[in-house]
């Protein structure tokens, strides 16, 4: 575990105390006690660095805290791919390989996190075949969200809409038509897709 300078444990400790009601980067400089907005930021950046804290980038108030800190490179589970169409592969609970992945680039904890291989086009332009899909586990979605589930024992990668009392899955790809789910359907969902790495990122 990475020592702390006396400044970042306060701020850690503030951010803590304040996670249900985050504090303006102005308030949390004034129940720190520093002046200087650059000190904060260097503080709040070596807080990251130290793998304590992960912040949106374009949010100050969108954070968590990582109680056990975080290597600047994790592993991650992958199973397989996830069908961007009509068809899919089931998830068996068994990965086929760890991928290694900069800590960085999650905004949530690494223990939380799987990874896809997307497959299809129906999700174009924004998720590519082949393109690496990080996601949070988690059984449920807000209306927007693009989720990996299971429909029917097929595994997709879809946007999630509630239109009216409706659920259906959407594709990005106009080409394809909506996915209504009903209630003779067995709908899983995996988790949020958080992270999209295309190949010529890599």
């Amino acid at each position: 575990m990475k020592k702390l300078h006396p400044k970042q444990a306060s701020i850690l400790t503030l951010l803590k105390e304040n996670i249900d009601n985050p504090l303006t980067l102005t308030e949390l400089s004034r129940q720190a006690d520093i002046n200087s907005p650059g000190v904060l930021y260097h503080h709040l950046h070596q807080l990251e660095n130290k793998g304590y804290l992960k912040r949106h980038p374009n949010n100050p108030k969108d954070y968590i805290i990582v109680e056990s800190p975080e290597k600047s490179v994790v592993y991650i589970n992958k199973f397989g791919q996830a069908q961007c169409g009509p068809e899919g592969l089931m998830l068996d609970g068994a990965p086929i390989e760890r991928v290694p992945i900069p800590s960085k680039l999650l905004r949530f904890s690494s223990s939380e996190a799987f990874i896809v291989e997307a497959k299809g086009d129906s999700m174009e332009p924004k998720i590519k075949p082949g393109s690496i899909v990080v996601a949070k586990r988690q059984n449920h979605a807000q209306s927007g969200d693009i989720v990996v589930c299971v429909l029917d024992e097929k595994v997709l990668i879809k946007q999630y809409l509630i239109i009216g009392k409706r659920v259906v899955l959407h594709s990005l790809n106009e080409q394809f038509k909506l996915i209504e789910v009903r209630e003779n359907n067995n709908l899983i969902i995996e988790g949020i897709v958080k992270n999209i790495i295309h190949y010529d990122h890599l």
